[in-house]
């Protein structure tokens, strides 16, 4: 299926609140839900393709991200894991089984379809990092290794939360469903609704000799080394999302992933902008005037050499193409250029000689601007700030 506009999939605009993108959400996902669509796999896909549509929207960070970058953000792995990580139903259920006010059962909206719950899979909370970046790892990308404490499963259970030679039994107060029904009377008759079962939070079964390691969590306390790529050309304030690689959700759950937040380390020979990269370049007087070469850094530690053209004034700039930036996952097509403004060094302090010197040049009427030279110069500055 062909990507859509996340805001075109909920029919939302972008303005929209939080509250309108949940509504919307919520109507799409009881229409095309597998319950009332059994067998169609057109469907499915709108299923999900709503459902990653709202793991986007529903959460600022992410939305900034889409809102500034589209489907290109630097979210490793695709937005909220669903491109990368191909999320089934049943994670879906469990991300955001609160939109339809259970935990992922879909009787509670009036039968539809008499399907069957899956029990649920609980997810583990994400972790947040900060890295600091050179911005020559900012051009070419850079593999970060970080000793990160969080939650692991437990070795002893392997995440089941029982004891060995132990096993789960079905949940006497749900009796496996994983939702506890209760019906009252209303003005319209007799009523339904449904909840997660408070026994054993909605996973249809409860552990009776629990691991002694865990405590019947199926997680402990420990740490893991992670390695996470940051792709070429993020910016400061960019978060690259690595799924799978925070917590680890109970009882064998789906993990977390982890936020990186980016930031740049300031630079003593470039200024960025965008993917851009302004090199200013102090010319001695008689270069500027007579003509010769210059010598540019470049990020990535080379050199170039640049023609300068005799006369050459104050305040021009010079443009090398492709010298600049990567776009995030441009892919090497799209990548800013280094931009070089030319400045003329005037010396303070000036021999007895050089004195004599530029006093008899000042005689001379061709080193004596007009005001058309003047407005050039002016003009340059103006259009290169604008």
């Amino acid at each position: 299926m062909t990507k859509r506009d996340y805001y075109e999939v909920l029919g939302v605009d972008k303005n929209a609140s939080e509250d309108e993108i949940k509504k919307a959400y919520r109507k799409i996902a009881i229409k095309y839900h597998p319950d009332r669509n059994p067998g169609s796999k057109e469907a499915e896909e709108k299923f999900k393709e709503a459902a990653e549509a709202y793991d986007v929207l529903h959460d600022p960070q992410k939305r900034q991200q889409y809102d500034q970058f589209g489907f290109d953000g630097p979210n490793m792995g695709g937005f909220g894991g669903f491109s990368g990580g191909g999320f089934s139903m049943d994670d879906i259920f469990s991300m955001f089984g609160d939109v339809f006010g259970g935990h992922g059962g879909f009787s509670g909206f009036g039968g539809f379809g008499g399907g069957t719950r899956q029990p649920a899979q609980h997810r583990g909370s994400d972790l947040r990092l900060k890295v600091r970046l050179s911005l020559q790892e900012v051009a070419s990308g850079v593999t970060k290794k970080f000793k990160v404490k969080k939650d692991i499963t437990c070795q002893h259970c392997h995440g089941t939360g029982a004891e060995h030679g132990s096993s789960s039994e079905t949940c006497p107060t749900c009796h496996g469903s994983g939702v506890v029904t209760r019906t009252t009377q209303s003005l319209f008759g007799m009523m339904q609704s449904q909840s997660v079962c408070p026994t054993c939070q909605g996973e249809g079964t409860i552990i009776k000799d629990k691991c002694h390691e865990c405590h019947g969590s199926g997680v402990v306390k420990g740490e893991e080394v992670v390695e996470i790529n940051i792709p070429a050309g993020v910016a400061e304030g960019m978060v690259v999302n690595v799924p799978g690689k925070g917590n680890a959700g109970i009882h064998n759950g789906i993990p977390g992933n982890i936020q990186v937040f980016v930031e740049e380390e300031p630079n003593d020979t470039f200024v960025r902008d965008g993917s851009n990269l302004i090199y200013n370049l102090l010319l001695d007087f008689p270069t500027a005037a007579l003509g010769g070469t210059a010598e540019i850094p470049t990020v990535d530690g080379s050199k170039v050499k640049i023609k300068i053209e005799p006369g050459t004034q104050p305040g021009k700039t010079l443009r090398l193409r492709d010298k600049g930036l990567r776009e995030v996952q441009g892919y090497g097509r799209d990548t800013g250029d280094l931009i070089v403004n030319i400045s003329v060094y005037v010396p303070k302090e000036l021999s007895k000689n050089e004195k004599k010197a530029l006093e008899e040049l000042q005689k001379s009427d061709n080193f004596k601007g007009d005001s058309a030279t003047k407005k050039s110069i002016f003009d340059k500055f103006r259009n290169y700030f604008s």
